[in-house]
């Protein structure tokens, strides 16, 4: 009996030392977020972050509160200080290091700002006020042309430029890039800003049209508020030609025209003048995203009156770099583009709009710091491996539907396998040896870095087509799925907690950030991915029956969607939203079958309390 007892006490004690030797797993739940009084049933949102909602107010220098804008500030943190390493190690830095503390340095000293004044824009108030007839304006127009609207969203009409450009492959053609041409010219976010008749529309639009004045008379304009008014007539005669967002994101509106196609289809605008100013005259053919604007915006270049052109011109270079120039136009900017249109009550520090600019025009090389500081080669493989099981669940979930025949199946299949997706950073960086940036040019800089990053694009336009472009920095907290490309990119900034934890237990990163990586994977068949084959072609490689059935589940999903309110009134748009919620539902699915997938078949741990399940979707929530 003694010798049981002391049998037993040593297991113990064994079992003990064990215990201490393979630390606890950790969840990877926020627990103090949870709102343990609501039952999941309920409110599965309140149940699982009920706390932090009751105990979180918004920030005054910000319109949003949540994860992602956490992972926005701890990335804005880390990359301040690789600037500043950059700074005060400039003797040991490389080229590139400097640059990048040089950028940021014009950018933070005020001092050299407030005196130089509007003196860096002298030069483009010159031309624009020498400008005489319609070629002066054509060519104005065409040398203002930059790749500054989001590529990754074609219905951002948010541009300075009447004309928004990016370069990516054809949509029918896989293998030569071409110039996508948008509509642009509003400096509001889209045409219901200044035609709803809303009250909140009707509001916006005299805040917009007195922030026009303002900024014209900070610039020292003689009779601001009359060239405001032309203006703003202007831009409504702008917002009237373009199309709607829901037409937007219908790819099939798109359209090819061949160089000489314009003057015949869109007459009004000199358009061999434009490309020459633009460096577009070797460009073959262009595709529209935005044919039905298109000849709008160019007859309203012959209609209107030149004056109002050059004021309009005026008044988006101001815009344009208002945030690089003195105090008085920042805060005039900030007035109504951050308060009046977003709610911001505060601007944020100048630190941090110093290292966002900085992301912005440099962000392959301040992301080339990043990758190397913070994102090892072992989370990029745990990463990866993520990535797999969600693949293999995304075959599986193919070769399970019910509705879908044997032919459209293998079709799915090929483009699934076939999808690039890049995690962390790039497999090649942008080499800024050809971009001067000074120390003591604020604007300079940032205009020399925007051409630069111009005429990378055009560079395309005679290189074959790049499948592995990244289109985001490792150093930006989000992600995108490249139907061109048939590829995504997961950059290394928003693969870090709470949307991942390399120390945590699978459950939560699987609900976390397996579900985004779903969610991007899904938008390949999406309303909108769906008609991209492997190889990013714009081509049908569905039967017409299974065809049918899918677009009769997407027009269920979006009637369910425009029931929803998250005002009283307004209803949500559920056309408009549609690819964003494909993606939601059937992201969180695969992520769901790749998470069981990881288990090899093994009971997950109880971990807290909760099962692997729910912490999975505790994660997701």
């Amino acid at each position: 009996m003694v010798r049981r007892t002391r049998f037993l006490t040593f297991i113990t004690l064994l079992l003990a030392v064990a215990a201490l030797a393979v630390p606890a797993l950790k969840s990877g739940i926020e627990l103090s977020a949870m709102d343990r009084s609501v039952k999941p049933g309920d409110s599965f949102f309140d149940y699982a972050n009920g706390a932090w909602l009751k105990a979180t107010e918004i920030p005054p220098d910000k319109g949003a509160a949540g994860g992602i804008y956490v992972l926005i500030d701890r990335t804005r943190e880390r990359v301040r200080k690789l600037i500043q390493e950059a700074s005060a190690s400039s003797g040991d830095a490389s080229a590139e290091q400097r640059k990048v503390g040089d950028f940021y340095a014009s950018f933070m000293d005020e001092a050299a700002i407030e005196q130089k004044g509007l003196s860096p824009l002298k030069l483009q108030f010159e031309k624009i006020a020498a400008i005489r007839d319609r070629t002066m304006l054509a060519r104005a127009i065409g040398n203002s042309l930059r790749a500054d609207v989001d590529p990754l969203n074609a219905t951002n009409f948010y541009t300075d430029h009447l004309f928004g450009i990016w370069v990516s492959q054809s949509l029918t053609d896989p293998h030569h890039s071409v110039p996508y041409l948008l509509q642009g010219g509003l400096g509001m976010p889209d045409r219901d800003y200044y035609l709803s008749d809303s009250e909140h529309m009707v509001k916006l639009r005299k805040q917009y049209q007195e922030h026009i004045a303002a900024m014209l008379k900070l610039a020292g304009f003689a009779s601001p508020e009359e060239r405001a008014a032309g203006i703003f007539k202007l831009e409504t005669k702008i917002a009237r030609a373009h199309m709607t967002r829901v037409e937007s994101e219908n790819l099939h509106n798109a359209v090819e025209w061949t160089r000489s196609e314009f003057g015949q289809k869109a007459p009004g605008l000199e358009w061999a003048v434009v490309f020459k100013a633009a460096g577009l005259s070797d460009a073959r053919e262009f595709i529209l995203w935005h044919p039905k604007a298109i000849p709008g915006l160019a007859a309203l270049a012959a209609s209107e009156p030149l004056d109002d052109w050059k004021n309009w011109l005026a008044y988006h270079t101001l815009e344009h770099w208002s945030n690089f120039l003195p105090e008085a136009f920042l805060e005039e900017h900030f007035g109504f583009y951050g308060k009046d249109l977003n709610g911001i009550l505060q601007q944020r520090p100048r630190w941090q709009r110093g290292v966002d600019f900085t992301n912005y025009f440099l962000g392959d090389e301040v992301g080339r710091l990043y990758a190397k500081r913070y994102f090892p080669p072992e989370a990029k493989s745990r990463i990866q491996a993520l990535v797999g099981n969600l693949l293999k669940a995304y075959a599986q979930r193919i070769d399970a539907l019910s509705w879908m025949s044997p032919q459209t199946k293998a079709r799915a299949k090929e483009k699934l396998a076939t999808l690039k997706v890049g995690v962390g950073y790039p497999d090649r960086w942008t080499d800024y040896s050809g971009l001067e940036i000074s120390k003591d040019d604020a604007i300079g800089n940032a205009e020399r870095a925007e051409l630069f990053y111009f005429h990378q694009q055009l560079a395309k336009l005679h290189q074959p087509v790049d499948r592995g472009e990244w289109w985001m920095t490792p150093q930006t907290v989000n992600a995108v799925n490249l139907p061109l490309q048939n590829a995504l990119n997961f950059p290394a900034a928003i693969l870090q907690p709470p949307f991942f934890d390399p120390d945590a237990d699978p459950a939560a990163n699987y609900g976390a950030t397996g579900a985004t990586i779903g969610h991007e994977i899904s938008h390949s068949f999406d309303d909108q991915g769906s008609q991209f084959d492997s190889e990013g072609r714009l081509a049908n490689w569905w039967t017409p029956e299974d065809l049918a059935h899918f677009k009769a589940a997407g027009e269920a999903l979006a009637k369910q969607y425009d029931q929803y309110k998250p005002f009283p009134d307004l209803a949500l748009n559920g056309h408009q939203t549609l690819s964003e919620n494909i993606a939601d539902v059937a992201g969180l699915a695969a992520a769901y079958d790749a998470y069981h997938l990881s288990l090899g078949g093994k009971p997950a741990p109880v971990i807290d309390g909760l099962t692997g399940d729910q912490r999975f979707f505790i994660a997701y929530a």
